[in-house]
């Protein structure tokens, strides 16, 4: 068995793309020419054709794949690019006839991944990722080498090399899934604080593209690497943001999904994830100008479905400078957004973005007009830094009235904080919507008449 080694620098590639008639969701041909693009190669040419089924031996036919091989030898070609996922049997038959190198759809995934991660966690789940698929595939190259051989200084455990390999990836990959389980604790101390100071997480996914990084630099005003790429983000981030009416939130910006994203990638990541699984809120970022775009958004759930994801979600339809679409929200139902409309790049439906998640996480957003007591200040101060405040003027008796945009809720948990009256701040109309005595009196109320009603059922014969 040949050997074929890594070149340095950009590779020159040829790329095979076949349509499989018995494929229910077929592989896109522009979305792998990203993701070539984005792992770093030069595409040299696109070999396109169609089957009913792959072939058992070559995956695209033995006449398919000596007009590979011919185009590798006119092209000098340093690679095989195939946008599909191929068996270990049929990638060594591919590389003895094409006699150079041949990678599949789920290797080149992971071939971006291992390129794109930057910090330690992401690191080790890369590697984690690579090692698992790897497994099925230790016997590329290894069949000359044989049992180890006997004699002095040579006598060894009386395993093959492949059993040696074998024996010491699995220890690497154990090595790996304990030093994640060390990285999942410390994640789970950090998300417990977080509950217990009622901060609510909002966790952005999505489609890989679609604008997350850059919305998420808009949304937490940092400068979080984003580009026009593939798999531009891989370690997860988190930032604390004030956010209008709700307070203090943990955003957080996570690793793009991608049609038939490999197995092995959602197993590594799946500490990462858990920042989906655990989130109050998920915001589905959505490419509104791809011609893929519904096919994205099946992509998308259905990872957060294998990874049992049941938070509720916000579709946030971004890159709208590049469509017909406005700023707005659409309502499932009064007072529960289902999608909003935005640019993250252009800044535009931020405002209504906002609005959107104030209303999911603490309810549907009220008027109130509140007359503050002189020693209201902290109130007053809270109030602004959750920027609902709409209106602000004095009374003849000198007291401020603000008026002030947010959920009932909201304002209960204020009022209570701050240990003030309604009826000290609200008019009798608006305060008597805050007084649990009054709700339990209605509900007593209700129970009598309903009480008399039954009495007043019973036949009198009967009495």
């Amino acid at each position: 068995m040949q050997h074929f080694d890594r070149a340095d620098g950009t590779e020159n590639a040829i790329l095979v793309h076949l349509d499989i008639r018995e494929m229910i969701d077929p592989d896109d041909l522009e979305e792998f020419r990203l993701l070539v693009h984005s792992a770093g190669a030069n595409e040299l040419d696109i070999i396109t054709g169609t089957r009913s089924k792959p072939h058992a031996k070559y995956f695209v036919g033995t006449g398919k794949a000596e007009e590979i091989a011919q185009k590798v030898t006119e092209t000098n070609a340093d690679i095989v690019l195939f946008n599909h996922k191929l068996t270990p049997s049929q990638e060594r038959n591919l590389e003895k006839i094409l006699q150079c190198r041949v990678v599949d759809r789920m290797r080149l995934i992971l071939d971006i991944f291992a390129k794109r991660a930057r910090t330690y966690e992401g690191k080790l789940q890369v590697e984690l990722a690579q090692l698992t698929h790897l497994s099925s595939r230790l016997v590329r190259g290894y069949a000359h080498l044989g049992q180890q051989k006997g004699g002095i200084g040579l006598r060894g455990p009386g395993e093959t090399q492949l059993e040696t390999d074998r024996r010491l990836l699995q220890l690497r990959v154990n090595q790996l899934k304990a030093k994640l389980a060390k990285v999942k604790q410390t994640r789970l101390q950090g998300r417990a604080k977080r509950q217990k100071s009622d901060t609510p997480t909002i966790s952005l996914v999505g489609y890989t593209n679609a604008g997350k990084s850059t919305l998420f630099n808009r949304l937490a005003n940092d400068n979080v690497y984003a580009a026009d790429q593939l798999f531009a983000t891989l370690d997860p981030t988190l930032r604390r943001v004030k956010w209008a009416g709700v307070g203090n939130v943990v955003l957080a910006d996570t690793v793009g999904f991608v049609r038939h994203l490999p197995h092995e990638l959602v197993e590594s990541f799946h500490a990462t994830l858990e920042e989906t699984l655990e989130a109050d809120l998920l915001l589905h970022v959505i490419d509104s100008s791809s011609p893929d775009m519904h096919e994205q958004i099946d992509a998308v759930n259905a990872v957060l479905d294998e990874i049992g994801a049941t938070a509720p979600v916000l579709l946030v339809y971004n890159k709208i400078d590049r469509t017909d679409e406005m700023p707005t929200i659409h309502y499932k139902e009064l007072g529960v957004p289902h999608r909003v409309y935005v640019s993250a790049r252009e800044n535009l439906g931020m405002g209504k973005l906002a609005q959107a998640v104030q209303e999911l996480l603490v309810g549907g957003l009220s008027n109130f007009t509140l007359t503050l007591p002189h020693t209201a200040g902290q109130f007053k101060n809270t109030l602004h830094e959750l920027g609902v405040i709409t209106h602000s003027e004095f009374d003849d008796t000198g007291h401020e009235m603000l008026t002030v945009r947010l959920a009932k809720a909201k304002l209960k948990e204020l009022l209570g904080r701050y240990h003030l009256n309604a009826f000290d701040v609200l008019p009798p109309h608006q305060a008597s919507q805050f007084l649990p005595e009054l709700e339990e009196f209605e509900k007593v109320e209700v129970r009598a008449n309903d009480d008399k009603d039954k009495d007043d059922d019973l036949d009198p014969f009967c009495l």
